[in-house]
């Protein structure tokens, strides 16, 4: 039964995240129909990148035992594709500059989770050792991926308004990360569920503070200045800071 109510919550776990990591499509349209990346920043696809890759892997029998975490690897697997997609886009259409720099954060990310991968693989021998390394390193891209709201609550205590922090992306943010966060505890997992307990309250705080200031002044800068999926920061804001499932 217990195990029946962990899957149930994995699937709704997965169509939560479907809907966060589909958010950057509406940023990709205005970048392919401007052919320009503009002030957009790569920094967050990247990590998202990051995440997808290592939690794919977690997700694996490899890493998990059997198929305990099917859900982990199916949405992350999504995830791989969209990520991929937009990076892909982003270079396409990025100035050589903003090339040169995103490339420079690709290879490391990826020599990374490769070197993740071989070592869980061949050199250590069990699931729960695998699971400590993968984990471990899941947990620290997770935990910067979830910093990077910090950015969107200082500008709206800023301004007092929410327009770069726009309602849906912050319920999605906190459903996502409440689900996975029950999703890991209902399997004593707390390497699925830890980033979790800084993403929920992250989305409270975000859905506090939109409530707050839903009536608050707007600017009349335009949005293809935003970063839609981060919030609605402006990239160069983003791009400043460091950046679950």
């Amino acid at each position: 039964m217990s195990e029946t109510i962990r899957f149930t919550v994995g699937i709704m776990g997965n169509a939560a995240s479907l809907l966060l990591y589909s958010a950057p499509i509406l940023t990709f349209g205005r970048v392919i129909k401007k052919g320009s990346t503009e002030e957009f920043s790569s920094i967050p696809y990247i990590i998202a990148l990051f995440n997808c890759l290592l939690y794919t892997w977690y997700g694996l029998p490899v890493v998990s035992n059997q198929w305990e975490n099917i859900p982990v690897f199916t949405i992350n697997g999504v995830g791989i594709l969209l990520e991929t997609s937009f990076i892909v886009i982003y270079l396409w259409f990025a100035v050589p500059y903003q090339k040169k720099m995103t490339l420079l954060m690709v290879v490391p990310v990826v020599v990374l989770f490769t070197l993740t991968a071989l070592v869980s693989r061949f050199v250590l021998h069990d699931h729960h050792h695998r699971k400590v390394l993968v984990g471990s390193v899941g947990l620290v891209a997770s935990m910067s991926m979830y910093s990077s709201p910090l950015v969107a609550v200082r500008q709206v205590i800023k301004t007092k308004s929410v327009e770069y922090m726009p309602f849906y992306l912050s319920f999605f943010s906190f459903a996502a990360s409440t689900l996975w966060l029950f999703y890991g505890l209902l399997g004593r997992d707390l390497f699925l569920a830890a980033p979790n307990f800084i993403g929920s309250p992250m989305g409270i705080l975000q859905l506090a503070l939109y409530f707050i200031y839903r009536n608050g002044p707007k600017s009349q800068e335009q949005p293809s200045k935003m970063d839609v999926e981060n919030n609605g920061v402006k990239a160069n804001q983003v791009s400043d800071q460091k950046f679950g499932i």
